[in-house]
């Protein structure tokens, strides 16, 4: 008898067959003595559209809503229905004794292969192999600690349910918008809430007044100092009051009163998961969520020099110790060959901010392999993406920083003056993290380790220098991943609060697909790095019903979605609250007396449907204009006036056959305009 084993990407599939010794290969699989080894393309089976469960629910209607069936179904997708095909023809050979899911090791590859076994009929016993890693040691340790299929049942019962839910809500309140609007609109548990944090903060900038403060700033020669009030507030309200203190200490003899030194330390910093290298790949390299989730994927399935991308980990496993000078060795050829040659000089052993098994959730942090890197094989973004997950990675493995830190207390005709700086004692891992910004970082200090108490000095300047209050900073893509990622904050319950940040908004495999539909929808802009809402968001997050725009109705899924996963909560009870739940928020929008009136509309009208389009950019920060009209969705470019729509809408099309049977009377009917241009210079070139 053989096994089936079941990846869930093509790529993954192939080097498993290479592992497991499958050489037999064709396009949909792979064959050896023990295994067939085959593949999804990602999902391969879907929710059902609404018009499976009911005919009804085909044409969109506010009369037809809410859709709430009552067992969900499912449906292959038509685009890989042939590789469907073989796996359900691999489930029914009479050789196949066993199934070894081998789909990515989580929540939503734990869906991806269990409704392809539901809807292949597979029936006979099944086995998880849970990797971190792609490199031959890791596939074949996997192989060797096969855990029980039985063990994931309630994993999958969650995942279910999660998607399940999106369906029901997302659809729905989608559907509810569009039809009561009259535009192309959309919502859900976890965009509206992102949306709704853009929107806020835009909210506070636009509310913010700036407050304007005064500091006065004396100079005694070798050092500097702000002055402070005895509370230690270095801000003064109004001028006349900083101007004085600046004239009465002018010329003036200054006497140290206070010095204090500290012996401080700075920890190395946690080792990156998903969200955080995104937020750092962000704002250091000016890499989209997306784009480095992308490269990511591409430095772990193809190149196999990094561990499992889609991680909420910052930490190892204690099982991974052993492993660490391997991977130092893998990444000796690189510029960071002399510190790893430090850490390889003693015994390598990280402390408990590296290595926390209770951290660590499905997969550990993301790491380098003990696959040797080709530096040759990376391309540029390949390459500074790499280097920043091997810096983090060396500096989690250096010692702390530690310095002395310095704070002085000078007195000048009754009024004080704090200075503050360091004296560097090991610098530690920030020898290799950043180390140009950290050197800055301590050269904007004083080095003010000669002075001693009582040292007296002139006053050689006062300098009064005004200052405003700032509002907070919009969001880039980087503070936006870590707002969401820390959602709780945002929410009052306690309860709630500590559901939310064992997960956040979204996942970090989702997260960046969030943001690209939000973007791609028109309903924020990206200026540069910074995030902005469109007037077309802020209309919709007005129309929405007040439970999707806050976080707590992610907070509460997950934290019920958490117990199904551990088996204390059943998986029918959460999916007749959610159904629950749609309706409510389905009878709202109905009885909302709320108007969408999107602002940036042109001067432009519609070529399709007459209505005035809208202004837009799209994410590369191109200039659009875009017709709302649900029946519609024409797009083209501002410029020039070029149609951007990927295919035909309906409209488009009617409008096409109408134009067809008025200017042609032999002329097969055409789906697109260029049809009909083509058609119209044959004509024209036969009656030459």
């Amino acid at each position: 008898m053989k096994t089936i084993v079941l990846a869930e990407k093509p790529s993954v599939g192939r080097e498993l067959s290479r592992v497991l010794g499958c050489t037999s290969k064709s396009r949909s699989y792979s064959e050896g003595k023990n295994y067939i080894v085959t593949w999804a393309m990602g999902h391969l089976v879907e929710l059902a559209d609404p018009h499976i469960y009911n005919e009804k629910w085909r044409t969109w209607s506010l009369d037809t809503l809410p859709m709430l069936p009552e067992r969900m179904k499912h449906k292959v997708i038509k685009r890989t229905s042939g590789q469907f095909r073989v796996i359900k023809d691999l489930f029914k050979r009479p050789d196949a004794g066993e199934l070894i899911i081998a789909t990515d090791a989580g929540r939503e590859g734990e869906l991806v292969a269990r409704l392809i076994m539901r809807l292949g009929g597979w029936k006979g016993p099944v086995k998880r192999l849970w990797i971190s890693s792609q490199t031959d040691s890791a596939i074949n340790e996997g192989f060797n600690k096969l855990k029980p299929g039985r063990d994931y049942e309630n994993l999958f019962k969650a995942a279910e349910c999660r998607a399940e839910a999106d369906w029901l809500i997302g659809l729905n309140i989608s559907r509810a918008l569009s039809c009561k609007y009259d535009a192309r609109l959309s919502a859900g548990r976890v965009q509206t809430p992102t949306m709704a944090l853009i929107i806020m903060r835009e909210e506070e900038i636009n509310n913010f007044k700036a407050e304007s403060y005064w500091q006065v700033q004396a100079d005694f020669g070798s050092f500097t100092g702000l002055w402070k009030s005895t509370q230690g507030a270095t801000r003064i309200k109004e001028q006349k009051r900083a101007q004085e203190i600046a004239l009465k200490v002018k010329d003036r003899e200054a006497e140290i009163i206070e010095l204090i030194r500290k012996d401080k330390q700075e920890p190395p910093p946690l080792a990156f998961d998903l969200t955080a290298l995104q937020r750092e790949a962000n704002a250091r390299l000016g890499f989209t969520a997306h784009h480095t989730l992308s490269t990511l994927q591409g430095l772990y399935e193809r190149h196999k020099i990094v561990t499992y991308p889609r991680t909420d980990s910052r930490h190892i496993t204690g099982d991974i110790v052993d492993t660490l000078k391997m991977r130092l060795k893998a990444v000796l050829n690189s510029r960071f060959e002399k510190t790893i040659r430090g850490i390889l000089t003693s015994e390598v052993k990280p402390g408990k901010r590296f290595v926390d098994d209770n951290k660590v959730s499905d997969h550990h942090a993301i790491i380098p392999t003990e696959e040797r890197v080709e530096l040759q094989r990376l391309n540029g973004d390949e390459r500074a993406l790499w280097e920043m997950i091997v810096k983090r990675f060396l500096a989690v493995l250096l010692p702390a920083y530690r310095y002395q830190g310095i704070t002085i207390t000078t007195r000048a005709e009754g009024e004080l003056f704090v200075s503050r700086g360091i004296q560097v004692i090991d610098r530690g891992w920030r020898k290799i993290e950043n180390p140009e910004e950290k050197e800055e970082e301590e050269q904007s200090l004083q080095n003010l380790a000669a002075l001693v108490r009582g040292d007296t000095f002139k006053v050689l300047s006062a300098v009064v220098k005004q200052g405003f209050t700032k509002p907070p900073s919009r969001y880039t893509e980087g503070t936006l991943l870590d707002a969401m990622e820390n959602a709780g904050r945002f929410v009052d319950d306690r309860e709630l609060r500590l559901s939310l940040a064992r997960g956040g908004l979204g996942t970090p495999a989702t997260r960046a697909e969030i943001i690209e539909k939000l973007l791609s929808s028109y309903y924020i802009e990206r200026n540069g790095k910074t995030l902005y809402p469109t007037s077309r968001g802020i209309g919709l997050f007005e129309l929405v019903p007040e439970q999707l725009r806050s976080p707590e109705l992610t907070a509460r899924w997950e934290q019920r979605l958490a117990r199904i996963a551990e088996g204390s909560e059943k998986n029918t009870d959460f999916s007749r609250d959610i159904r629950k739940t749609a309706r409510g928020l389905v009878e709202q929008v109905k009885k909302s007396t709320a108007q969408f009136h999107p602002k940036n509309l042109s001067s432009t009208p519609c070529p399709l449907c007459g209505k005035m389009m809208m202004a837009a950019k799209d994410k590369k920060g191109r200039k659009r204009l875009v017709c709302h009209s649900l029946a519609c969705g024409y797009e083209q470019s501002e410029s020039d006036g070029r149609s951007l729509s990927r295919r035909p809408s309906k409209r488009e099309k009617a409008m096409t056959t109408r134009l067809v049977q008025k200017y042609s009377d032999h002329s097969a009917e055409t789906s697109t305009f260029g049809d009909l241009i083509k058609a119209s210079m044959e004509r024209k070139k036969g009656a030459e």
